[in-house]
């Protein structure tokens, strides 16, 4: 048996909500559970981590990203575009120069910074899978996830039709027949997918996005096909205008009626964004009990709008954060997307939209609701030790009548330690094994290499 406990916490936030969403005391941790909080004290022999100065809080659960963006950050002609124009000039003008170093050292930049912010769960929507591949993007992820340490879910991509531009150095966007698709995604799953309730390990079926990605007649026999294999559906939706303007053109219907007719909603399903989501759309989502993955940095990045998560969440329904990829939200990490999503719905809905406790809540035990992950999210005996401590010692942090709400609504989080099931993911402040000295050399011979390619494509 190997155990430690956690002392002398400034406070401990559990994830949950109402009055269950503080408690006090201390934490002690049992073979990679957590076994009891409150009074508890040391015996002899156990590990002690001085948690003084410091928030408790679980470890925090990313629920959409995009990690091959992570050497895409501020690439100028995106910098001051909307969606549709910035997926254009940076996602579809990269992604074919992205090669197995660049995707891992990619990886690697994107991990680190969410593990430095509090992530102890990473979800990424990896869309890119094409035959100009002499690697699988799959396992690169799930070995660099593995390497740093955090829980990791693959959203398996891709398309069976594709967006076009009117320039011809952009590369269309790689497309699959929906048989090779399906093939992928089980191949994947059976080599990485573990279906267990506190798995390190799993992937889902994560077209594009259902509007743009995959013909409709096609939406039930990928859906069908993906719960066969026991996995769950992610996907883009509802991220602007487009979206809803081209399932009503297309199909007389906005998204969420148009899915429910074709199997795509249930508690199994979670979509990204969903800005463009009206109030008998969030019913329906809190009927079915798919989940959002609210993105609020990237959805302000792109001037796409702000999704009603609060009334999603007050209409009982599953709200989760996501950062996005780092290409639209340079700064992916998740305190700034708990900051933002603090400030922004009360912005714009008034002090009472939402509250700290609130958007931690869904930084955690919501996301792992939406993932189907029951045994983390929430700081309770029997749950995993996924948890994270938030030093307080900077300037940023000092002054606070409150101090337990300081990592959710400062804008910065400085992690002191984090556990993944009782391992250690981040040791006073650093992510060890990690040389970042030699992943910032990587990172700029990433970006060199990468701007070169799009700028020999772009005089060829």
């Amino acid at each position: 048996m190997t155990s430690f406990i956690i002392t002398n916490a400034e406070a401990i936030l559990t994830g949950r909500t109402g009055d269950d969403a503080r408690t006090d005391g201390n934490l002690r941790v049992v073979d990679g559970k957590i076994d009891a909080i409150g009074d508890v004290q040391p015996v002899p022999g156990e590990t002690v981590i001085d948690a003084r100065d410091a928030v408790v809080t679980p470890g925090l659960v990313n629920t959409h990203h995009h990690l091959f963006q992570s050497v895409l950050k501020a690439v100028p002609a995106g910098v001051n575009a909307a969606l549709a124009e910035w997926l254009r000039v940076v996602p579809y003008s990269y992604w074919q120069h992205i090669d197995e170093p660049t995707l891992r050292t990619a990886a690697r930049v994107g991990l680190a910074e969410l593990a430095l912010s509090g992530a102890t769960t990473v979800a990424d929507h990896h869309y890119f899978f094409a035959d100009r591949y002499d690697y699988d993007p799959a396992d690169v992820l799930f070995e660099t996830a593995g390497e740093i340490g955090v829980r990791f879910v693959l959203g398996r991509g891709g398309a069976t039709k594709t967006r076009t531009f009117d320039t011809p150095e952009i590369v269309p966007f790689p497309t699959e027949p929906l048989g090779h698709m399906l093939d992928g995604l089980a191949t994947t799953a059976a080599r990485w997918h573990d279906p267990q309730p506190d798995s390190m390990r799993r992937v889902a079926f994560a077209p594009s996005s259902p509007t743009f990605a995959l013909a409709t007649g096609e939406l039930r026999e990928a859906a069908a096909a993906t719960r066969a294999l026991g996995l769950r559906i992610h996907t883009h939706l509802s991220e602007n205008h487009d979206y809803t303007d081209y399932t009503a053109a297309h199909f007389g219907q906005r998204p969420m009626p148009w899915l429910a007719e074709h199997d795509w909603l249930g508690p199994d399903v979670w979509f990204a964004h969903l800005v463009e989501c009206d109030a008998d759309e969030v019913g329906i989502l809190a009927e079915t009990g798919a989940a959002m993955a609210h993105c609020p940095q990237s959805n302000m990045r792109l001037a796409s709008g702000i999704a009603p998560a609060d009334l999603l969440h007050a209409r009982g329904g599953t709200v989760s954060l996501g950062v996005d990829g780092a290409a639209s939200n340079e700064a992916a990490d998740m305190t700034g997307a708990m900051y933002m999503a603090f400030h922004l719905h009360r912005a714009t809905k008034g002090p009472r939209a939402t509250t700290a406790e609130t958007v931690l809540h869904w930084a955690s035990a919501g996301g792992a609701k939406a993932l189907g992950l029951d045994m983390v999210g929430t700081l309770e005996p029997g749950k995993s030790a996924d948890i994270a401590i938030f030093d307080l010692s900077s300037p940023r942090h000092l002054g606070f009548h409150d101090r337990a709400l300081a990592p959710v609504i400062s804008g910065t989080g400085t992690v002191r330690h984090s556990f993944v099931a009782g391992r250690p993911l981040v040791t006073d402040g650093r992510v060890p094994g990690l040389d970042l000295t030699e992943l910032a050399h990587d990172a700029r011979c990433a970006v060199d290499h990468l701007a070169t390619a799009v700028q020999a494509g772009a005089t060829a």
